[in-house]
């Protein structure tokens, strides 16, 4: 008799150097059928990802050696993998340099552990862990572009793939569901949950900068994304199957 296939829980590593900090989140997200492995630094890191591969990176910006920041940037040059980057409470400047750098979410210190599995929840649907709300989506193509919401892949004009973080790729795809439509700025984080833990004006604002840089010709005067004074963004290019 055949064996039902087992279930993958999703993988995550926490590269965290306050033990505590670690051990407690790694218990909470064992109990949420997740798996959790710790890093201490860096290195580390590196080492784990080098052995197995991970859905979710918690990523502390106060580590020993390489800093969080760093190792984002290092991180997001060649993946897509889903990050939360954790900082110090009232420093909102880490916030914000975290999410321009890649990061798809942030928490700040001291953090409850089942908020920050909430958090990894909601970024795993929207990656991999959501193929029966993707399977029923089409190809869409946009100015020479081409978005497809199955694979969750987005090519140039040149049929090139463009890397987007989880929050990017997500508020792409709203835009090119809404295109001429004008949505505030707590629709997109209300379809997209893109930095969660923070102001939702500040939030949206340096996804979408970000977004900007990689499908505009010249971001500092953008014609598929505009900014609507007052309302928030409108997608200005016509969407059509692919």
């Amino acid at each position: 008799m055949n064996q039902p296939n087992a279930i993958k829980l999703p993988s995550i590593l926490i590269v965290e150097d306050d033990f505590e900090i670690a051990r407690m989140l790694a218990s909470t997200l064992t109990e949420a059928n997740m798996k959790a492995r710790i890093a201490g630094d860096g290195i580390e890191m590196d080492s784990c990802l080098h052995r197995g591969t991970f859905d979710l990176i918690v990523l502390d910006v106060m580590l020993p050696g390489e800093d969080g920041f760093s190792l984002c940037r290092r991180l997001r040059a060649s993946m897509t993998v889903p990050i939360i980057m954790l900082t110090a409470q009232g420093e909102e400047i880490d916030r914000i340099v975290g999410l321009e750098i890649g990061a798809d979410d942030y928490v700040t210190k001291p953090f409850s552990a089942r908020e920050v599995t909430a958090r990894i929840k909601s970024l795993l649907r929207r990656a991999a862990y959501a193929p029966a709300e993707q399977e029923v989506r089409r190809p869409l193509r946009f100015d020479g572009w081409t978005l497809d919401p199955q694979r969750r892949q987005v090519r140039d004009p040149s049929g090139a793939r463009v890397s987007l973080t989880t929050a990017e790729f997500d508020l792409l795809l709203v835009f090119c569901k809404n295109p001429g439509r004008i949505l505030t700025r707590e629709q997109l984080l209300a379809h997209t949950h893109a930095g969660l833990a923070g102001p939702i004006q500040r939030s949206i604002d340096v996804h979408v900068g970000r977004l900007r840089q990689k499908i505009e010709a010249d971001p500092s005067e953008p014609l598929l994304l505009k900014t609507v004074r007052l309302g928030g963004y409108m997608f200005a290019a016509t969407v059509e199957p692919a």
